[in-house]
């Protein structure tokens, strides 16, 4: 009588519904002792920082494939700064291909220095800066600290800024600008790069409106006061707060080397169409003997016709013996009086 009662309990404890709801606890703890086992460490860091965040958060940042262990303590950080910082923000700005690290250290920076940055204008800085070197932090920075640039820039492989004066003496200038971030127009806005090639057009401008170099060596300040008058940081990412001419040095005589350059080319031509009237000369003096020649052999021919004139004549009897004698002592007698009066040829 007694084993009826065990046998019946042993019948419900095995019976499909009891096995199946045992089963389905266990799968309930094996998973909850996962969740505890991967975020409880977290969730706890999370609850005693005062940055609370939810199990199935975590859960699901895991599934997007953010590092959870970063967001949190992003977060933390964040919110014990002073900071409203959500976890969908910092996600979403990770997955975007940011960097939450540096948002929220910008963030912290801006905050201690009296900047109002946002999240979201953050999130843009740093995308913004991703690839160039950069980063938001060091934006905000330079904000707070303003920063120092060369102009000319050593890496363009210049040392000095060179321009001409209306003298033709070259000025060398080095400048320095000293710059802050502008946060409002950092995004979109132009960088270093534009603001060293403004400062040195208004610096060769300056130059070269100046009647003599002199008066860039007495006032150098005039090159600064003229350059900062023409708004050069427009549309850039920083705000120009002074411009100061480090070194001034006299180049070379510019307008003298021109000139000497512009007579030497000047002498290049003059010489030139010297040569080219004494070609013309040599030619025509080469007509001129070539047509000497010319008239010499007519006369050669010519004189040659002369004694077939005369057998012709002693043949048609128009010219006698004796008349040829005559013209030959006559030719003699002419002869003789040239030579004596020395107007006769040699040879």
């Amino acid at each position: 009588m007694n084993l009826l009662p065990l046998l019946a309990q042993q019948v419900e404890i095995t019976s499909p519904g009891v096995l199946f709801g045992i089963a389905v606890l266990g799968v309930l703890a094996l998973f909850f002792a996962i969740i505890i086992f991967n975020y409880g460490s977290i969730w706890l860091r999370a609850t005693a920082s005062g940055a609370s965040v939810g199990v199935m958060e975590l859960v699901a940042l895991s599934l997007r494939k953010v590092p959870v262990g970063a967001v949190v303590d992003n977060r933390i950080t964040a919110m014990k700064s002073g900071l409203e910082v959500s976890i969908d923000q910092l996600s979403t700005h990770h997955l975007s291909g940011g960097s939450i690290n540096m948002v929220v250290q910008a963030l912290i920076a801006a905050q201690k220095a009296g900047i109002h940055l946002d999240f979201d204008r953050a999130c843009a800085i740093d995308l913004a800066t991703k690839g160039t070197g950069k980063t938001v932090l060091e934006a905000v920075r330079t904000s707070v600290n303003p920063k120092v640039i060369d102009c000319p820039a050593p890496q363009q492989g210049k040392v000095t800024i060179e321009a001409v004066a209306k003298d033709g003496i070259a000025v060398k200038v080095k400048a320095r600008v000293t710059v802050r971030t502008n946060l409002d127009r950092f995004v979109g806005g132009a960088t270093e790069e534009t603001i060293i090639a403004r400062v040195g057009e208004g610096i060769v401008t300056t130059i070269g409106s100046a009647e003599s170099y002199k008066e860039v060596l007495e006032n150098p300040d005039r090159i600064s006061k003229n350059v900062l008058s023409k708004a050069l940081d427009s549309n850039t990412a920083f705000e120009i707060l002074s411009i100061d001419i480090a070194d001034v040095d006299v180049g070379e005589n510019v307008g003298a080397k021109l000139q000497a350059e512009q007579a030497e080319a000047n002498k290049l031509i003059a010489q030139a169409h010297a040569e080219t009237r004494r070609a013309a000369a040599v030619a025509v003096e080469q007509e001129n003997i070539a047509r000497v020649s010319e008239m010499r052999a007519r006369v050669v021919e010519a004189e040659a016709q002369v004694p077939l004139a005369m057998a012709e004549a002693f043949r048609n009897g128009n010219l006698g013996i004796m008349d040829y004698y005559k013209m030959k002592n006559i030719q003699a007698d002419s002869a003789m009086r040239e030579s004596i009066a020395g107007t006769g040829s040699k040879g």
